[in-house]
């Protein structure tokens, strides 16, 4: 599940860059909760 979360996060990363922000992951729990920064 982890994997396919940074997959994925990686896929909007350009995106968020250029409109100046960014994004992190932080972790995935058991329950399948992803938290990010």
């Amino acid at each position: 599940m982890r994997e396919k979360v940074k997959a994925i996060l990686e896929d909007v990363r350009p995106a968020l860059q250029a409109d100046g922000g960014d994004v992190e992951l932080v972790d995935v729990d058991d329950q399948g909760v992803v938290k990010v920064r």
